[in-house]
């Protein structure tokens, strides 16, 4: 077995079926002809039902497919139009009307909403569990569940759950685990090594690595597959060859871009918790943090990916803030080479109350130099308690 970094450049590489290049091809269609009636009968016999339509896949997405399964070591993948479609696609396919899905109360909020306002409408029971606590999922677990989707670390407020421990319970009731595993990307953690079924990226993210396409990537186990595959093609979802051809190219750097995010993110945090007017840094890998000994024994790696507590949360205070940021943008996404900033305040939770004290701000490190960033983010903090001071000296009052 090669190295990790080995692995990502060869990974679902054949150049041989394609006259030495290098790279698998663009390969944009919808119709594929058989060459002729037996063929015919051989691409739609039950074993090989999709090779004669690109909806099913080209091989452009068949290279993706095979090296996210290799590198995630599952069974088999597919793409999607976008991880949010990858979430969705993976939860429609393992429930049914008078199920119950259980879902950790930190995941991304585009996942909430549909499971609150489309599986419910579907007659799924929905509901949600500290995946910290594993008392709270097994007080929430029903002989009706069906599923539980977790996201590890959560993309605003990074709890880690005990995955192993998580996947036991949920498959002691014979239901599914679904993982959301974009944080980590498939190369600082291994899900079915920790008994997933299945595991979820938003190839947006750091798979594409540049901000340019939307994507999406489901990995199963063989036990999983069968049902994610025939909900996905019942449903229609496919990925465009060319944002496909993108997530290809970017895979083959992330493990050195990876390697700067997870540097430069983690030397921000540790920067942040120095700063007075920072009430408390959400990073899995630093030892302050409640889930550390937990990253520590699962994860190979961080990436880019936190969130820090200002103290402060008035209006004045957190627009000087932000607007003073040069190398920072404000904006939804990460995992691409810029750094952003992603003004959130107080999270959603549905199982407790949310336990910051502070404005919640997720940051994502990008790949520019440390001391730009760090000098940045000095910067503006200092500007905007400069301004508190100057207000609190002019109305004593205040």
């Amino acid at each position: 077995m090669a190295y990790p970094d080995t692995q990502i450049i060869s990974t679902g590489r054949t150049p041989e079926r394609f006259a030495g290049m290098v790279n698998t091809p663009v390969f944009r269609g919808s119709t594929i002809l058989a060459k002729d009636f037996e063929s015919w009968e051989t691409s739609t016999s039950s074993d090989n039902p999709y090779s004669l339509y690109c909806r099913f896949g080209t091989p452009t997405t068949q290279s993706l497919e095979t090296a996210m399964a290799e590198l995630e070591g599952g069974y088999a993948s597919l793409v999607y139009p976008s991880g949010l479609s990858a979430c969705t696609h993976a939860l429609l396919a393992f429930v049914t009307s008078g199920g119950h899905a259980l879902l950790s109360d930190n995941i991304y909020g585009p996942t909430r909403h549909f499971a609150d306002h489309v599986l419910t409408r579907l007659g799924v029971q929905v509901s949600y569990f500290d995946p910290s606590d594993l008392q709270d999922l097994e007080k929430n677990l029903r002989a009706t569940t069906q599923v539980v989707f977790v996201e590890s670390p959560g993309s605003l407020t990074f709890e880690i759950g005990d995955i192993s421990a998580i996947a036991a319970r949920t498959h002691s009731m014979g239901a599914y685990l679904l993982l959301d595993n974009t944080w980590a990307s498939p190369l600082y953690f291994k899900p079915f090594e920790h008994a997933v079924d299945v595991s979820v990226h938003s190839a947006t993210k750091y798979i594409v690595g540049h901000s340019d396409a939307l994507l999406g990537v489901a990995t199963a186990n063989a036990r999983a597959w069968d049902k994610l595959r025939s909900t996905t093609h019942a449903c229609g979802e496919t990925a465009g060859a060319d944002d496909v051809y993108l997530a290809l190219r970017g895979l083959r750097s992330m493990a050195v871009r990876l390697r700067q995010h997870w540097q430069n993110g983690l030397a921000l945090a540790e920067d942040l918790q120095q700063h007075a007017a920072i009430a408390q840094v959400h990073h899995p890998a630093l030892p302050s943090h409640r889930s550390y000994a937990l990253w520590q024994r699962d994860f190979l790696g961080a990436s880019g990916l936190f969130s820090f507590e200002l103290k402060r949360s008035d209006h004045d205070y957190l627009q000087r803030f932000f607007d003073a940021l040069q190398h920072f943008g404000i904006g939804l996404s990460w995992g691409g080479y810029e750094s952003l900033v992603l003004p959130v305040g107080t999270p959603l939770r549905s199982t407790r109350p949310w336990s910051g004290q502070g404005y919640l701000v997720r940051l994502h490190a990008g790949l520019e130099d440390l001391r730009d960033l760090q000098a940045d983010l000095h910067r503006a903090l200092d500007l905007a308690e400069a301004t508190l001071t100057v207000s609190v000296a002019s109305n004593p009052t205040a």
